[in-house]
C-alpha cells in the first residue's frame, strides 16, 4: 500500500510514518509513503496557499491553483467532463484519491477495509475553512468524514484514516489480533485484563483465570453483546437487519435485553 498525504504540514505526518508498527510497515515495504508539501507549488515568494472566500463569510479558503498543480504532480489526472465521465473505480491500479471534510461520508470499520483493498491512496489534508470545490469537482474520488465533529487539521483525519486501514494489511498485524475487534460483527470488544490479578481492590473476573476455554468464549461474547447494547445499541440494530447474528448470539441479545427491561421496572416501581 502507498499512501501520498498532501498537505501543508509534512512534518507532523513525518513524525507518525517514523514511529511504531508503521516504521517497521515500512521498512519490511509492506508500507510505502510520500508527503507533498501543498506550499512548494505556491505561485508567490510568499508560499501563499489560501485567500478569502468568494460571496464573504468569516476564514480563509485554501487556493486551487497550488493544491492542483500538488494533486497533480501526485499522479492524479483530471477527471473528464460530464457526460462522459466514468467512475474512477472501475480501474483499481488507479490511486484513490481522498479529501479528508466533516461534510463526506462516514468513516467507519467497513470503509477501512475496503480503502485497505487499494495499491494507493491519495489523501488531500484541508486546512482553514477547506478548499475550493474546483478541486473537489475536478480531482477528488472521495469525501471522508473521520467523526460528527470539526477539526482544525486535515492531518489528524488523515493520519485516523491510515492507522485504520495499514493496520489490515498482511503481515503488519497477526490475524489474531485483528479477530473479535470492535465493530467486528457489529460488537465492542469485551474487557481485557492482565497482571496483577487484584489492583486495588478490583479482581480479574474468576472465569479468566479458570482455564476452560469454552466458558471464557462464553463470557466474552456476552461482554460484547452487554457493552454494545449499552453503548452502541444501533449497532445491535444494523446487526439484526442484516442477518449477521448467529443463534447464540441473538440469544444473548433478547436475554440481556429481557434483564435491562426488568432493572427499569423495578427502578420506575421505586421511584
Amino acid at each position: 500500500m502507498k499512501y501520498t498525504v498532501l498537505t501543508l504540514f509534512p512534518e507532523i505526518c513525518d513524525a507518525y510514518f517514523a514511529s511504531s508498527i508503521m516504521a517497521k510497515a515500512v521498512s519490511r515495504g509492506i508500507v510505502e509513503y510520500r508527503a507533498i508539501n501543498i506550499r512548494d507549488f505556491a505561485l508567490d515568494k510568499h508560499r501563499s496557499c489560501d485567500d478569502a472566500p468568494y460571496g464573504g463569510g468569516p476564514g480563509m479558503l485554501m487556493l486551487a491553483e497550488p493544491l492542483g498543480r500538488a494533486i497533480e504532480v501526485a499522479g492524479v489526472t483530471p477527471k473528464p467532463p460530464a457526460p462522459n465521465t466514468k467512475p474512477l473505480t472501475s480501474n483499481p491500479y488507479l490511486p484513490k484519491t481522498i479529501y479528508l471534510s466533516p461534510s463526506g461520508k462516514p468513516f467507519n470499520q467497513e470503509l477501512a477495509r475496503e480503502l485497505a483493498r487499494e495499491q494507493e491512496l491519495i489523501l488531500i489534508c484541508g486546512r482553514y475553512e477547506g478548499i475550493d470545490q474546483r478541486i473537489i469537482d475536478t480531482y477528488v474520488d472521495y469525501e471522508i468524514s473521520v467523526g460528527d465533529y470539526v477539526l482544525s487539521s486535515g492531518e489528524v483525519a488523515a493520519l485516523a484514516l491510515i492507522d485504520a486501514t495499514y493496520r489490515l494489511l498482511e503481515q503488519v498485524i497477526t490475524q489474531a489480533s485483528l479477530e473479535e475487534e470492535s465493530f467486528d460483527s457489529l460488537l465492542l470488544e469485551y474487557p481485557q485484563y492482565t497482571r496483577p490479578e487484584i489492583y486495588a481492590t478490583l479482581r480479574v473476573p474468576e472465569v479468566l483465570l479458570s482455564g476452560h476455554h469454552e466458558n471464557i468464549r462464553r463470557w466474552r461474547l456476552r461482554k460484547r453483546v452487554e457493552k454494545t447494547l449499552a453503548l452502541r445499541p444501533d449497532l445491535i440494530l444494523l446487526g439484526e437487519n442484516r442477518g449477521l447474528f448467529d443463534d447464540e448470539t441473538r440469544k444473548i441479545i433478547e436475554e440481556e435485553r429481557l434483564t435491562t427491561a426488568k432493572c427499569s421496572d423495578v427502578d420506575e416501581e421505586k421511584i
